[in-house]
């Protein structure tokens, strides 16, 4: 156990979820508007400084999971309260927490009414998301993933658009079916091992048909949640109608549960059925990066062009975890946090706009950039950084991806090459329409510039753009280690369990 759980004196995973859920109970008790939004602000700052000593502490050298807490809870099932953190979870729960107070912070003006809901369900949603991304017990694990669903469901359903009713279920009834899923899988591998520890259910012998109806239940419910195509037709209903808040949270958090879990869970639980299907699946990572790009650039409907944008972004994600090398898995973890921070700041933008039109359409927002200097700077940067121009973030990611696929199959990496291209289409599309239009742009001159505290809430998310873009060196040696691991775990797994078609020396 002492190899697989470093434990700490403080216990700050547990700070992390609970501080959030401690707020909303406050929260609930003062129910005061006034001081809803303060209070919010004040917890999820607080929160995001607790993260900083987890950095700060983690041992880059290491393998196992750090920070690690584990008591008892129900002995007789053998359930645990086991938390803990390794070189993949660590940097979600660094971004979680960055993402929270921009969110509150967005939410200032844009919310008028039930501001103190609104705000617990943000705290709860925080808690959930942590949670998810640091539970080492399966049953601690579903009950955050489920957890997160209600507040999520009623950000859409109170706080959304005109058609929140059609969207909020469409994305709880989508959800559900894939943890419906997830929890036959995790009964399935409780009763094949007795426990619901995670690492004790990693690199253990299951049978190949075992492990292929295990695998296919996982897939769906993470390939729902990530979206991969076809399971992504929740994801645009819900990013247009949802709060600007719940669209950056279902961009920069909630998509990446699902790669999170193929990561932690179908490599190493069932690495026979992930290697048996690879080839499936990295043609699937292509359908969905073409299809994401083609739609994207059809839309006229700005939030619902970002959330097809998504399902491209996510599918260079996917493609890079099926490579099985350790340049694909790199770009697929860096693009993991890419995406959270680019298309999170995107869809900022987008309801800063909204916040003064009171319109999405791409055509109400033409000719903006004479008006609104400071929006055109940050939009046109982050704008870039969502088509991977070189020296922002998402280059370096889709690089790796990119260079890993080559390595395993070029005739895929030839195939995501039109993805990229199609990004830089529909972006510069998006760009010019909004920062120059056309001859017959609508009169914007009462557009006001951002103000100040719009720009405090883009220049933290810029600022990871160029830090990743320029120097990714220290986020890569958060992940190297375990992902080297996972890489080389699965390899001596393959050399043990000959068949599964995979040829291993293509990687060397």
């Amino acid at each position: 156990m002492n190899q697989i759980l470093i434990s700490s004196g403080f216990p700050w995973l547990n700070v992390l979820v609970a501080l959030p859920l401690a707020g909303a109970l406050i929260l609930l008790v003062l129910s005061r508007d006034a001081l809803a939004r303060w209070l919010a602000l004040a917890i999820t700052i607080l929160n995001a400084l607790c993260t900083l000593p987890l950095l700060s502490g983690f041992d880059r050298s290491s393998t196992a999971f750090q920070f690690a807490h584990l008591y008892a809870w129900i002995p007789q099932l053998r359930i645990n309260y086991a938390v803990g953190v390794d070189g993949i979870s660590i940097l979600l729960v660094a971004l979680t927490t960055l993402i929270m107070p921009l969110c509150v912070l967005a939410s200032w003006t844009y919310i008028q009414k039930r501001v103190t809901a609104f705000m617990v369900c943000l705290l709860v949603m925080e808690s959930a998301m942590i949670g998810v991304f640091i539970a080492l017990d399966f049953v601690l694990f579903y009950i955050f993933w489920e957890f997160m669903l209600i507040p999520m469901y009623l950000l859409i359903a109170i706080w959304g658009g005109p058609r929140k009713n059609y969207a909020s279920i469409k994305f709880f009834l989508y959800t559900l079916a894939g943890s419906v899923l997830l929890l036959v899988a995790i009964i399935a591998l409780y009763l094949h091992n007795g426990t619901f520890f995670i690492p004790s259910m990693m690199w253990r012998e299951y049978g190949l048909g075992f492990q292929l109806l295990v695998f296919l239940a996982f897939f769906l419910a993470f390939a729902i949640k990530v979206p991969m195509f076809p399971f992504h037709t929740w994801l645009p209903a819900a990013h247009v109608e949802a709060p600007t808040a719940g669209s950056v949270l279902l961009a920069s958090i909630l998509l990446k549960m699902g790669t999170y879990g193929f990561l932690r869970f179908c490599l190493p639980i069932t690495p026979d059925a992930s290697l048996l299907l690879a080839t499936p699946l990295l043609w699937l990572s292509i359908a969905g990066i073409i299809y994401g790009g083609f739609t994207a650039l059809a839309q006229q409907d700005m939030k619902k062009l970002i959330a097809y944008s998504s399902v491209g972004h996510m599918g260079f994600v996917t493609l890079g975890i099926f490579v099985f090398n350790l340049h694909g898995l790199q770009g697929a973890m860096l693009q993991m946090i890419n995406h959270g921070i680019t298309t999170g700041a995107l869809f900022l933008c987008i309801g800063m706009i909204y916040e003064r039109n009171h319109s999405r359409e791409l055509t109400h927002a033409a000719g903006l950039g004479p008006y609104m200097p400071w929006f055109a700077t940050f939009f046109t940067l982050f704008s870039l950084s969502s088509f991977a121009f070189p020296g922002t973030n998402s280059f370096i990611g889709e690089f790796l991806v990119l260079a890993g696929s080559f390595a395993r199959k070029p005739e895929v990496a030839l195939a995501a090459i039109p993805g990229a291209l199609l990004a830089a289409a529909y972006m510069l599309r998006l760009l010019q329409k909004v920062i120059w239009g056309g001859v017959n742009n609508p009169d914007q001159s009462g557009m006001k510039d951002l103000h100040l505290r719009e720009i405090l809430v883009l220049a933290p998310l810029l600022l990871f753009v160029f830090w990743i873009g320029l120097g990714p060196q220290p986020f890569l040696d958060y992940m190297n280690p375990t992902l080297a691991d996972l890489l080389q775990q699965l390899q001596q797994w393959q050399q043990a369990h000959p068949g599964t078609g995979l040829n291993w020396s293509i990687f060397q």
